[in-house]
């Protein structure tokens, strides 16, 4: 009777410890499930781990202009960003006087705890390979999601978890006069941090490079010191939030003078998760030609005030002439936020996607009116575009590894040649079913990773990989 009772005690025990080790396992592993919003992912993780944020007012400042709280915060999520080029030249924007070279610096902001990384899309455009070096000095090879020279961003991503990420804040309810902070990577000065002042927002100084005439400038302007380095680094508020990625500076010597100017983190959340999501950005347009409005403006069309935007012409087939908005007409307010000039307008109407609905406050003849506008595409329709097929993996057919044989193999992810066909992966010796887990060792989860990072290759590169037998092999190929 004792030897039963001994078993069963013995036996609840094991189930009892089982358990346990399940809900241990279940509070530390994290499973990661796919998500298509980067904003989703911070609340997330932010609820989980219980973050709360410091209680002050956006115009408030700590006794004695301490900014150590909110520098603490920033810096373990701003990373130095080394890109490397196998031929031509980089200039830094920061920096217009720049000279050719084959490596140039800039800085990223963590923006998830998984790795994905916003910076200016000048920091890492024609490089080769793009290395990341976290403030406690660990480096990665990041692979990039996609691009927007429109606006000058870039998402990147790495293969780290836990991570220290920098939250988003509201660049809508920032002020000029309301106190900031810059974090970046100056001259490879790494975690360096400036204080200043924002000094007036929806800046345009024609600096974007005009991609298909859909730039989008509208600037915060700050007198944080911004120098070269500090492209793709974090604007926060007192709170250590991000208000904005730092891009440029007014200059005629290529260093600080005064004045730099950040992309509104409003505009960088619509970025990032357009990229995340479809791999480039979803642009609603109006389909209109717009002015700022002058005083001659001003004075025909009744305004009490000299500000606004004025359409001189609405495009055929477009949201603004489905909406019944004419040439004439000045706009004064999109969803009900007042629009005061064309970069106003135009950061206000970029933060949507082709379908969306956006509500227009217009004065025509001298009266106030309202309008909802259903944005287009650059084609003229509501329909999402996906990044263009790239032509990085011809001569060969792909797939992503089935989950059994990676359980086979003890792998985990990677892309298999189903079919090679003449061209430069036969030139190499891959033979028919080698699984690409590796490029000049960057992970290879799957086939989209490895178009990602042969996109951004050139020169020669090293392929690592295993065949279905468990051989491993490794291959060097002129790209």
């Amino acid at each position: 009777m004792n030897n039963r009772r001994l078993l069963a005690a013995v036996f609840l025990a094991a189930i009892f410890g089982g358990l346990i080790a399940l809900g241990i396992f279940t509070a530390y592993v994290d499973t990661e499930p796919q998500y298509d919003s980067i904003s989703d992912r911070q609340a997330s993780i932010s609820d989980r781990r219980g973050v709360q944020l410091a209680n002050y007012a956006i115009n408030s400042v700590p006794e004695g202009l301490n900014f150590v709280d909110a520098a603490d915060k920033v810096v373990s999520g701003v990373v130095h960003i080394r890109s490397r080029y196998s031929a031509g030249s980089v200039t830094d924007m920061l920096n217009p006087y720049g000279r050719r070279q084959a490596q140039s610096s800039g800085s990223g902001v963590i923006i998830s705890d998984d790795g994905y990384i916003a910076t200016n899309n000048h920091v890492i455009e024609d490089a080769s390979d793009i290395e990341v070096i976290l403030h406690d000095n660990r480096s990665y090879e990041a692979k990039v999601i996609g691009t927007d020279p429109s606006t000058d961003l870039a998402l990147l991503k790495i293969d780290e978890r836990n991570l220290s990420f920098v939250r988003y804040g509201d660049s809508d309810v920032v002020k000029p006069g309301q106190w900031v902070l810059a974090v970046g990577n100056p001259f490879n000065l790494t975690s360096t941090v400036t204080a200043g002042i924002v000094s007036a927002k929806a800046r345009n100084i024609g600096i974007l490079r005009n991609a298909g005439g859909l730039r989008i400038e509208s600037f915060i302007q700050t007198d944080a010191a911004v120098n070269p380095g500090n492209s793709g680094g974090a604007l926060v508020n007192l709170n250590g939030e991000l208000i904005g990625v730092n891009t440029a500076i007014a200059t005629q010597t290529g260093s600080f003078s005064g004045y730099s100017f950040a992309v509104p983190v409003t505009l960088v959340k619509k970025v990032m998760d357009d990229l995340l999501e479809f791999g480039s950005v979803q642009r609603g347009l109006l389909g209109i030609m717009i002015n700022d409005v002058n005083a001659r403006i001003a004075e025909s069309e009744g305004l009490s005030v000299v500000k606004g935007v004025y359409i001189g012409s609405v495009n055929a087939n477009s949201a603004a002439e489905e909406a019944g908005l004419e040439a004439g007409d000045v706009i004064v307010k999109i969803d009900g936020s007042e629009v005061d000039n064309v970069s106003a307008l135009q950061e206000r109407v970029a933060r949507n996607r082709p379908g969306d609905q956006v509500l227009v406050t217009y004065i025509r003849n001298g009266r106030e009116e309202e309008v909802t506008a259903t944005l287009r595409n650059s084609t003229g329709d509501t329909n999402l575009t996906f990044r263009e097929s790239s032509k990085v993996l011809e001569g060969a057919d792909f797939e992503d590894v089935s989950e059994s044989l990676q359980r086979h193999l003890e792998i985990d992810g990677g892309a298999q040649i189903t079919r090679i066909g003449n061209g430069k992966w036969e030139d190499t010796g891959i033979k028919n079913g080698f699984i690409i887990t590796g490029v000049d060792k960057v992970k290879i989860n799957n086939v989209t990773d490895l178009e990602r990072v042969l996109a951004n290759k050139a020169g020669g590169i090293l392929i690592e990989g295993v065949y279905e037998n468990g051989d491993e092999a490794l291959y060097a190929m002129r790209w």
